[in-house]
Order: C-alpha cells, then sequence, then structure tokens
C-alpha cells in the first residue's frame, strides 16, 4: 500500500471520532498545538536551517527563501495563529435555515465538515500549521502535501502538533504529511476519489494549473495573484505612494503582493518620478510601457508576457494609462480574479471600479496586502479563492464547511 493511500486511509478513520467532538475539545487541542510549537522551536528552526540551507545551494531566489524561513518571531505569530483560531465561534452545526411544509415535516439545514482535505502547496511552513488548525477546528481531517524545500520543516513541525494532539481528544491521525516528495505522491492524491473528500492548491500558477486539469477528487482553486493598483487622476499623491509602496514591497513573495502598477497619465507627469524613484531605492526592479519608459529611464520595456506573470519578487511593471476605461481592460485581459486596488478621490470612478472589477477582494484606498484570513479577522486561511463556487476570497472556517439537511417527521409517507 502505498503512504497517501495508507495516511488517507487514517484520516478518514479519524474522521468518526471528529464528528463526536466538542468546541471546547477541538479548542484545547488547539491551543496545545499553539504551546507545543512554541515549546519546539529549537528543533523546528534546526530543521529550518537545513531546508534553507539546500535551497541556497540549489540557487533558490531570495524571495522563495523568504517564505521559507522561520524564526522566533515567526514561529510565534504562527502559535498565535492557532490560539486565534481557538478563540473564533465553531461553525460546525450552525443553523443555517429552518422551515416547516404544509405536511408537516420540519427541515433545518445545517453546517457539516467536508471530510477529508486534501491539502497541496509549496516551500511555505506555515501553511502547515494555519491548514492543520482551520482543518481541525472545522470537524475535518487533512493530508497535507507540501514542497520538497520545505520537507524537513514541515515533517518536524507536523510531529511536534501530532505529539500535541496525543495528549488531547483530537486523533492524532486526523493531522497527516505525505513525506514522498515526488511528482507520483501529488498524481496519486489528485485521483483519489472515496478516501479524500476534497483538493485544496496553494502556490504559484503551475502548481495550480496542474491540479485543476488532472485531479478527480472535487478541487477548490486557490488562484495566482497578478494584482493590480491603478492609480487614478485625482489620488491623492503621499496616499498613492505608500500604497504602491506597500502593496509591492512590504513582502514582495506573497500572492497578494502588486504585480503592475496602471497610472493615469496626468497623474504620471506630475507624480510618478518620485514614486518610482522611491521603489528604486528598495531596489525594485521596474518594467515599463513606452510612456513609462520616457519618464523613468531606468526602467526595462515591459512585454505582454510580464504583464501576465506573477513575479512573487522585487520586480514591477508600470503602465501609464489614459484612464479608468483602459485600466479596467488591462485588468480584464491580465488580472487573475484576485486583488484589485484603485486609489482615487473620485467616488464615481471607485465605485465604478469596486462594481466592475471580477476579483475576489477590490480596494478603494488601500494596499492589496490586506487580502489575508488573518487581516480580514478570520485567524488564518487556509488560502485565497479566486474561484466563483464555494468560496471566494480568504478562505478561514465558514468556507471549509459544507450543509446538510436535517428532516423531522411524525410518520409523514409521500403519496
Amino acid at each position: 500500500m502505498s503512504e497517501v493511500i495508507d495516511k488517507a486511509r487514517l484520516a478518514g478513520t479519524a474522521l468518526q471520532t471528529m464528528n463526536r467532538l466538542t468546541s471546547g475539545q477541538k479548542n484545547e487541542a488547539l491551543n496545545r498545538m499553539a504551546e507545543a510549537l512554541v515549546a519546539g522551536r529549537d528543533a523546528i528552526l534546526e530543521a529550518n536551517a537545513q531546508d534553507l540551507a539546500r535551497g541556497r545551494d540549489n540557487g533558490t531566489t531570495p524571495s522563495l527563501l523568504d517564505r521559507l524561513a522561520l524564526n522566533e518571531t515567526r514561529i510565534a505569530g504562527i502559535a498565535e495563529g492557532l490560539r486565534q483560531i481557538a478563540e473564533l465561534p465553531d461553525p460546525v452545526g450552525d443553523l443555517l435555515e429552518s422551515f416547516e411544509r404544509p405536511n408537516g415535516l420540519r427541515i433545518e439545514r445545517v453546517r457539516v465538515p467536508l471530510g477529508v482535505i486534501g491539502m497541496i502547496y509549496e516551500a511555505r511552513p506555515n501553511v502547515t500549521v494555519d491548514a492543520a488548525g482551520l482543518c481541525l477546528k472545522t470537524g475535518n481531517a487533512v493530508v497535507l502535501r507540501g514542497g520538497s524545500a520545505a520537507l524537513h520543516t514541515n515533517r518536524r513541525i507536523v510531529e511536534t502538533l501530532r505529539a500535541a494532539l496525543a495528549e488531547t481528544d483530537v486523533p492524532a491521525d486526523a493531522l497527516q504529511l505525505i513525506e514522498d516528495a515526488s511528482r507520483a505522491s501529488v498524481d496519486e492524491m489528485l485521483k483519489l476519489n472515496g478516501l479524500i473528500d476534497v483538493i485544496i492548491p496553494r502556490g504559484g500558477a503551475s502548481l495550480i494549473r496542474t491540479v485543476v486539469e488532472n485531479a478527480t477528487v472535487p478541487v477548490i482553486e486557490t488562484g495566482a495573484g497578478i494584482c493590480h493598483t491603478y492609480i487614478d487622476e485625482s489620488a491623492d499623491p503621499d496616499m498613492a505612494s505608500n500604497i504602491a509602496f506597500n502593496a509591492k514591497v512590504q513582502r514582495p513573495s506573497v500572492c497578494n503582493a502588486m504585480e503592475t502598477l496602471l497610472v493615469h497619465e496626468s497623474f504620471a507627469a506630475v507624480h510618478l518620478r518620485r514614486i518610482a524613484e522611491r521603489l528604486l531605492a528598495a531596489n525594485v526592479e521596474l518594467r515599463g510601457c513606452p510612456a513609462t519608459l520616457r519618464l523613468i529611464p531606468e526602467a526595462k520595456p515591459a512585454t505582454d508576457e510580464d504583464y501576465a506573470t506573477e513575479y512573487n519578487d522585487y520586480i514591477l511593471n508600470v503602465r501609464i494609462v489614459s484612464g479608468l476605461d483602459e485600466a479596467l481592460d488591462h485588468i480584464r485581459r491580465f488580472g487573475t480574479m484576485h486583488s484589485e486596488c484603485i486609489v482615487t478621490e473620485n467616488k464615481l470612478h471607485a465605485e465604478r471600479f469596486l462594481q466592475e472589477v471580477d476579483a475576489a477582494a477590490v480596494y478603494h484606498n488601500a494596499s492589496t496586502r490586506f487580502t489575508d484570513g488573518f487581516e480580514f479577522g478570520f485567524g488564518a486561511e487556509i488560502g485565497i479563492s479566486t474561484q466563483k463556487l464555494h468560496a471566494r476570497g480568504p478562505m478561514g472556517l465558514p468556507a471549509l464547511t459544507s450543509s446538510k439537511y436535517r428532516i423531522y417527521g411524525s410518520g409523514q409517507i409521500r403519496e
């Protein structure tokens, strides 16, 4: 029997216990997991150092190394995320609707767990913990398959979490890690109908495309983030500069970082140079349209391929546009329905942008970096869905549930 099948079956068996747990039992387990992470940070950091060393030897980019890297502060933050999940309301069992039929049948619709969730992701050790916490809080079991770049770190984290669970009422087998780093383990998970109920991919465009195109298990698609900020003619210059800088530089390796800055031509003529100098001083490589190159000679020419690329790095496209219509056309063509922003003092333009842009999160005068479960008050997220079915945007606890109908009768039969 393969590792994937064996661990998926163990997770499925654990569901029988998960279905009987109270919110208090699950919350106690989450808090124990948080304590264990902090107590075991030295061993986790040692494992993380092995992964970082291997990544540097293999030529991994600095931005991807940043995604992989842990330190005491990050571990403390990850543990705090578990505590916050424990404090959030448990959606399982929530009554969504209740009504009575003329024949006396009383019908209720309630939230229930999805089942066994397969999580496929890249070199983000925080995802290991966030996924475990969110899935267990919602009564699900989870089979994790992280990227090979974080294998030592993920193995140590899961060992730490399972040891903590062994001292609680939550079965440790509800949390599984696939250690086979080959492509074959991913392929097997994608076809494991009957043992895995849903697959959630989290990573770059290539990973997500592979999962969506090859899975027979249902998929909740979390999308790549080609995010835009459009600075309108009426934008406040200081606000525009701060939002653009934050959206690109605060953490460029994540999916809600800005990849293309669209600037109204009249605003650009007066203010773009100052914004560009700030970005250049932060070691951001600029790539621009011909109009941009005339104002910013340091920039390289931008191509359609650039506009369609999620860099996750200190690289930014800049395009000068004639107005809102051209900005909207560009976003429709190159956006990935993730996060888009308009900076403007024109309320009509703001409302039109918020109405017409088809994305999971649309901002007026705020950085796209806020598209995040923690920032939305969800405690953590298992991903940011860019699809339109089941869930969209940062996926917190309710997104990891389904529903079922409970029907109460008094002997009714159908004529």
